[in-house]
């Protein structure tokens, strides 16, 4: 038998259905080979071998009664920012320590009502913040593709992206605040998308700041990325910000083409001192897309320029009124203090990170009296003009193409001591989050140390399907069949 660890989420289904092998045995080739290389990683923060192999078994039962889901005996890794009932959901902050949910976020209810099997719970930047996942409490995550270098695989999606390139699930659910699904995939050489704000539920996903952050898929191809996002959508009476829409089937539009869509190049994300290799990279989707039968237009996004600042007011102002409900009080740990007020301090000082500070301090700094006009209360009015530059660009274009990241994978430790570098990772991401609009990052090249870049495609507000189209296009023509060399 093949390693069926190998497969692709959609080849592994295949097989589920025609009985070439069982849910059981393909659960166990992944237990088996995360216990052998998780270690080297650090991917997963929790293993749940035993619920794992319950759910296969029961997974089997149920194809053989006939009643097989869409995912069904698929296993799965999820980002520990999901709650999962009965299971550590810490979002990798030592604040919530050991804390597990009574209840089962939508998405991840979603998969489990599919078929899908649980293998274990993945490593994150703390609370979602960061771009390296380097924030975690349980440790930083090591890239697959060069593990000797002990390289990043971004974040703070880190723990998926590393765990899907490195065959230790055959897809993974992920969040994406300011490019956190995106930016990781182009680091490991997978495929990620953040839809369009409201697609996915976020009842029962650990806050960050909530008008940015939503849930996507990271998977080894664009097909895969199709089927997890159709399981993982769908509207929620839970979540005020769901999006009560059908839910289209997003794998039929991979392989529809690009003939006949306008995409559009912004010459704003054509930044001073963007490495040459990021300029190529980009310069040949243009014309692959082109090739295919796309036509290629300029456009202008002219507060591109303010739209990291713009995320840095918006992003840390919502995490400081999220993060206030831990306290010590009522679930995780607790650091007692002399008084009420001085167990607040301690325990927040003791449980969040230096990156989770940094935000909470200046989020609560942007809302104070006398300040909340001055930044906030701006930083809102640019957000609205990012979003009217993204309309008045629909107006010559069905999508846009960038590059995801402004470099490759940096090694661990590179940029930790400087939060300003840290952010710039996110300098093509963010506008969506900000804007409401659906992203997908693909697999597209590498660079000169072999190591993967990415290309970014960016739609209209609930058009996920133009996006798996170009997507899909850009990977045939691509052909980007690098693996890491683990």
């Amino acid at each position: 038998m093949t390693d069926l660890t190998k497969l692709t989420l959609k080849s592994a289904l295949d097989g589920l259905s025609k009985g070439d092998f069982t849910s059981l045995e393909i659960t166990d080739a992944f237990l088996n080979k995360i216990d052998a290389i998780n270690p080297k990683l650090n991917a997963y923060t929790l293993v749940t071998h035993e619920k794992a192999r319950e759910d296969a078994k029961a997974s089997d039962a149920r194809r053989a009664a006939g009643n097989a889901g869409a995912l069904e005996g698929a296993p799965l890794g999820i980002k520990d920012l999901f709650a999962t009932k009965g299971y550590r959901t810490a979002a990798c902050s030592k604040i919530l320590g050991e804390f597990k949910p009574e209840y089962e976020s939508t998405v991840t209810s979603n998969l489990w009502r599919d078929g899908a099997v649980m293998l274990g719970k993945l490593n994150m930047d703390e609370f979602a913040m960061g771009s390296s996942n380097e924030t975690s409490a349980y440790g930083p995550v090591v890239n697959p593709w060069q593990v000797e270098k002990k390289l990043t695989p971004g974040g703070s999606s880190g723990g998926s992206a590393s765990a899907v390139a490195a065959d230790l699930c055959l897809a993974a659910t992920a969040t994406d605040t300011g490019g956190s699904i995106r930016q990781p995939a182009s680091f490991t050489g997978t495929v990620g998308i953040k839809p369009t704000y409201g697609r996915c539920s976020r009842w029962g996903i650990v806050a960050f700041a909530s008008s940015l952050d939503q849930a996507g898929p990271i998977a080894k191809d664009v097909t895969d990325t199709a089927i997890m996002l159709k399981s993982m959508c769908g509207h929620d009476i839970k979540d005020s910000t769901s999006l009560n829409v059908p839910v289209p089937d997003f794998a039929a539009a991979v392989s529809r083409g690009v003939k006949g869509l306008k995409i559009g190049v912004p010459k704003e994300y054509r930044l001073d001192g963007m490495p040459e290799e990021i300029e190529k990279l980009w310069q040949d989707g243009i014309n692959w897309l082109k090739e295919a039968g796309a036509e290629i237009v300029d456009i202008s996004l002219p507060h591109t320029k303010y739209a990291l600042p713009t995320y840095y007011i918006v992003a840390p102002a919502e995490a400081s009124s999220n993060l206030a409900r831990y306290d010590g009080m009522r679930f995780g740990n607790r650091v007692d203090g002399k008084d009420l007020i001085d167990t607040y301090e301690k325990t927040r000082a003791a449980g969040f990170g230096a990156e989770v500070q940094r935000r909470i301090l200046i989020g609560t700094y942007v809302l104070s009296a006398g300040y909340y006009d001055a930044y906030y209360l701006k930083a809102q009015k640019v957000r609205a003009r990012i979003l009217e530059d993204f309309t008045k660009a629909w107006e010559k274009c069905d999508a846009i193409l960038t590059p995801t990241a402004p470099s490759a994978a940096f090694p661990l430790g590179q940029k930790q001591t400087d939060p300003i570098q840290m952010y710039l990772n996110d300098v093509f991401t963010v506008t969506t989050n900000l804007a409401g609009l659906p992203g997908i990052s693909v697999p597209a090249g590498v660079d000169v140390n072999g190591l993967p870049l990415g290309l970014q495609v960016i739609g209209k507000a609930l058009d996920e399907e133009t996006l798996f189209a170009v997507a899909g296009s850009i990977e045939k023509a691509a052909n980007f069949t690098a693996k890491p060399n683990l």
